[in-house]
């Protein structure tokens, strides 16, 4: 009689965990490289970039915050994100609600059009967006570039909390009903917080999304003061030119990357969690 052998597990996912190693390798190298260069001089960088610090130069980020300007560049990253968060968030909220909820005329085809805005690529809405916030005199200014932001992702978000809202039950909707609860009060009492997952998940990806947007800042704001952290980061280089402060430079890409990773650590389980409760289907 033949034995049957018993395959290793260990052996039969090395392939799988030998790519993952690989693609982690590759991930984490560059954001380890960027942090470590940051405590770097200037000198140390020419004569060494992929070498460790001989010592922590944290005068770097000082630099950065008082020369370079960038805690007043984080400060109107802050601003806009939050703007375009609140915009954003509540408005595909409720409209998604209407969507998954209602029948009305149209609502198959408002549907569809949501869904074909995601093929819609940012460089094609430039030239609508600046001419319109040009007539209603928000150009060059935080809160037009929030309402931006906000607009541009307005149809992913919709799409992805749609997801959400069909895996929820109605029948608690009309155990809300029979109590006296209107339909504004059912979305914020019943639905908003069964819906947590999913809205967590769409705010971390929207946040990462307006927090490193480029191409919108450049073409919406003008104003030096008015510069968000990455059109910011771009200008001081743009200006330096060969005489960059490389030290400085880093210790702001670091700036620029901390909430996001801060963010995603604390909320790490919720976004997993939220995805794998339907978030990614239509």
């Amino acid at each position: 009689m033949k034995t049957e052998r018993k395959s290793d597990p260990f052996l039969s996912l090395l392939p799988t965990r030998m790519i993952l190693m690989l693609y982690s390798i590759v991930v984490l190298y560059p954001l380890i490289w960027t942090m470590y260069t940051s405590f770097k001089t200037t000198n140390e960088f020419y004569d060494s970039p992929w070498a460790l610090p001989k010592q922590f130069y944290f005068e770097n980020y000082v630099k950065a915050f008082t020369e370079a300007q960038i805690g007043h560049y984080f400060i109107n990253s802050a601003v806009v994100t939050i703007v375009a968060l609140l915009i954003c968030n509540s408005i595909s909220f409720a409209a998604a609600y209407a969507i998954t909820r209602f029948r009305f005329p149209f609502s198959g085809f408002l549907r569809r059009m949501f869904m074909s805005a995601l093929f819609f690529p940012i460089a094609f809405s430039i030239v609508p967006l600046f001419m319109l916030l040009n007539k209603l005199h928000l150009l060059d200014n935080l809160a037009g570039l929030g309402i931006a932001y906000a607009a541009h992702a307005i149809p992913f978000t919709i799409y992805l909390l749609t997801g959400f809202l069909v895996t929820i039950p109605k029948e608690y909707e009309e155990a809300a009903m029979i109590d006296g609860c209107s339909h504004f009060g059912i979305l914020l009492r019943v639905i908003a917080p069964m819906a947590k997952a999913g809205v967590v998940t769409i705010t971390i990806f929207n946040f990462m999304a307006f927090w490193n947007e480029y191409i919108m800042a450049l073409s919406f704001i003008s104003t030096e003061s008015k510069r968000t952290l990455t059109l910011g980061l771009a200008y001081l280089m743009e200006v330096q030119r060969y005489a960059t402060d490389w030290g400085a430079l880093f210790a702001g890409l670091v700036t620029v990357m901390i909430p996001t990773m801060v963010l995603y650590a604390i909320l790490q389980r919720q976004i997993t969690s939220g995805i794998s409760l339907g978030g990614l289907k239509g």
